[in-house]
């Protein structure tokens, strides 16, 4: 029986044809033909930011395109990998499906409901078992090497904790963190990059440790951060603004004193 013509299954049906014809070398889109993994993948990430930022803004209206964006992603995908005879869209929905059922044996087999923590640990233990079984072996295998960097520090040392290789307590990482700061400041006068990239690295990488030892994730810290300084960066220019000028035709002396003024006011505000 052929499905309703407004289900799921035909909207499904309807996109993958569409993406077929995009792809159609006689008669597709010329940008969608020379595309390949690579091209996409880019997008692929940027769909996936897109949708994170509508939830962030609770913007609910527009989380169905930005989820829509971001499934035509698994479908380009999907497609390219069909054209080249190495799977298909229905293999990556039953890889999905069936990794499901595996990952959630008490609510699809026999195995005893568990709480919160306990399905966690399982959740891993099946991960690790999924890895080995793919030869990825090592405490951090498969921890994705295009993950956000501040992300992947967090994971490879919340790995790396599992075996016990991790700081007592935050104020270890804090310590540590102090140590960074040094040497980093010992090689400002001689300002070789290189060596500069590698300490502003490894401060990066014990402020992801630190946020993790405090249950934080180090992205949304970051983002938080982000958005904090252009809602107050954006207010500075609002008052610059009323006397008449622009920030640039001020000095810094007097955008410190307008920085620190917004701050106070923000904070008051709550």
């Amino acid at each position: 029986m052929p499905a309703p013509p407004d289900s799921a299954e035909a909207e499904l049906r309807r996109l993958l044809d569409i993406m077929a014809a995009l792809r159609d070398p006689a008669t597709g889109c010329p940008w969608d033909r020379e595309q390949d993994f690579a091209s996409i993948a880019p997008y692929t990430i940027e769909e996936a930011y897109e949708v994170a930022d509508a939830i962030a803004r609770r913007d609910f209206a527009a989380l169905p395109d930005e989820l829509g964006d971001l499934l035509f992603q698994v479908v380009y995908h999907a497609r390219m990998a069909e054209e080249e005879g190495r799977f298909a869209f229905v293999d990556v929905t039953r890889a999905i499906a069936d990794k499901m059922i595996r990952r959630h044996p008490h609510v699809f087999g026999d195995a005893a409901a568990r709480d919160a923590a306990a399905q966690t640990a399982a959740w891993e233990a099946q991960k690790h078992a999924e890895r080995a079984a793919r030869a990825e072996t090592g405490t951090l295998a498969g921890v994705p090497v295009a993950l956000p960097a501040l992300t992947r520090a967090a994971k490879l040392t919340a790995r790396a904790a599992r075996v016990g290789f991790d700081w007592p307590h935050a104020e270890a990482v804090l310590e540590k963190l102090d140590e960074e700061t040094a040497e980093l400041r010992a090689e400002l006068p001689a300002a070789d990059p290189e060596r500069l990239k590698d300490e502003v690295g490894d401060l990066l990488f014990v402020l992801a440790n630190l946020a993790r030892k405090l249950n934080l994730d180090p992205e949304a810290c970051l983002r938080h951060a982000n958005l904090k300084f252009a809602h107050r960066f954006q207010a500075m220019e609002q008052r610059a603004e009323i006397t008449g000028k622009t920030l640039a035709e001020i000095s810094l002396e007097d955008m410190e004193e307008i920085w620190r003024k917004v701050k106070q006011d923000q904070r008051s505000a709550g």
